[in-house]
């Protein structure tokens, strides 16, 4: 997305979060039925910004109420911690958030997202702790902007990324087996990632919030120099961006490691679940993709997916849906680019399944 036209998205995503917030914020009152709190949640639904909308086609219609109130829970939470204006403020609303979901646990629900979700908890027999993991994912984000290892942050996407895929799989009715679980986990936790390799420089701009692990790169005042050369919009230095890149590319290698560990999860789950979860898994793997053919560059730039490949993938989806085909293969890694900036610290970080299975097919 070009700067200019994220700034606008910015923009109105955080007018249409005050205009929501004055009216079902705190102390607000109004109620609402359920039919009317469902439209809200499509509505929340249709009208976000993401790789792919909540309520696709591939979406069961008798399940697109669900998913939309799971989505408006998320949403809703996602913006109460990060467009509130302040750590404190997020914090206390998010608070408020808890306690709204309380309320939907005991059963006396009255906001309109909690409304449609308590209906969907019922219906599809959801746990609550996917719901308070996702809280805490936010609630963390407030205290916490820096990470010391790789498993740290992992830890963090157990809270932020891997309960969606649970919800997703409860909601369509997925035998939600051990081995199951892990391989959406894994699936989440990649495209998690992917997320915080694509928006190193929002991240940091907007929130003051760096993801990379410290334990994965030796990039020295690497905050201090990521800030001047934002500040500037070019290389702070003769070396930064050649580290950078090269750091980038150690993250997305092992990256796709875990989208790797992930891909029992189609085979696991019924043929009608599988476009679906299909699509989702092979967006952030594009994604993923394009930051490589970018040279791993995400200091300056953003890659994302283009709306034709947006368009080619969800056909793809559809069509083995409609057609009973077999699904194309997941997107893998673009390595095969030539690096022009090789790694001369390689041996200093953990290989992975990934770069490994390069090494031996370069043999």
């Amino acid at each position: 997305m070009p700067f200019a036209r994220y700034l606008s998205w910015l923009e109105l995503r955080v007018s249409v979060f005050l205009a929501d917030i004055s009216r079902y914020g705190p102390n607000q009152t109004e109620k609402v039925s359920l039919d009317a709190a469902r439209a809200y949640c499509r509505k929340l639904a249709r009208g976000h910004y993401e790789n792919f909308s909540v309520l696709s086609p591939l979406v069961p219609v008798s399940r697109r109420d669900d998913f939309a109130a799971v989505y408006a829970f998320a949403r809703w939470a996602d913006d109460l911690g990060d467009e509130a204006g302040s750590t404190d403020r997020a914090t206390e609303l998010l608070g408020w958030w808890r306690g709204e979901l309380n309320r939907l646990v005991a059963g006396e629900a009255q906001h309109p997202v909690f409304l449609a979700l308590q209906a969907t908890i019922y219906a599809r027999g959801l746990a609550i702790t996917p719901f308070t993991d996702l809280i805490a994912a936010f609630e963390l984000d407030q205290v916490k902007t820096r990470y010391a290892t790789w498993d740290e942050l992992k830890d963090y996407c157990r809270l932020s990324a891997n309960p969606v895929g649970r919800l997703v799989l409860a909601l369509l009715g997925e035998s939600q087996s051990a081995e199951q679980l892990a391989a959406s986990d894994a699936v989440c936790t990649a495209l998690q990632l992917t997320n915080h390799w694509q928006d190193v420089r929002r991240d940091f701009l907007e929130r003051g919030r760096i993801y990379v692990p410290a334990d994965m790169h030796d990039i020295a005042d690497f905050d201090d120099r990521l800030a001047r050369t934002l500040a500037r919009g070019f290389s702070c230095d003769a070396t930064f961006f050649g580290e950078t890149r090269r750091l980038v590319r150690r993250l997305v290698a092992k990256t796709w490691s875990e989208f790797d560990l992930g891909e029992p999860l189609l085979q696991s789950v019924t043929p009608t679940s599988r476009p679906l979860l299909w699509l989702f898994a092979a967006g952030g793997r594009s994604v993923l993709r394009n930051i490589e053919r970018w040279n791993c560059e995400t200091v300056m730039q953003r890659p994302t997916l283009s709306k034709p490949r947006k368009v080619m993938l969800l056909a793809r989806a559809m069509l083995a849906a409609r057609c009973s085909l077999p699904l194309p293969s997941l997107p893998m890694s673009a390595e095969w680019i030539i690096d022009p900036d090789p790694d001369p610290d390689a041996s200093k970080f953990p290989r992975t399944l990934s770069t490994a299975a390069l090494e031996t097919q370069d043999a």
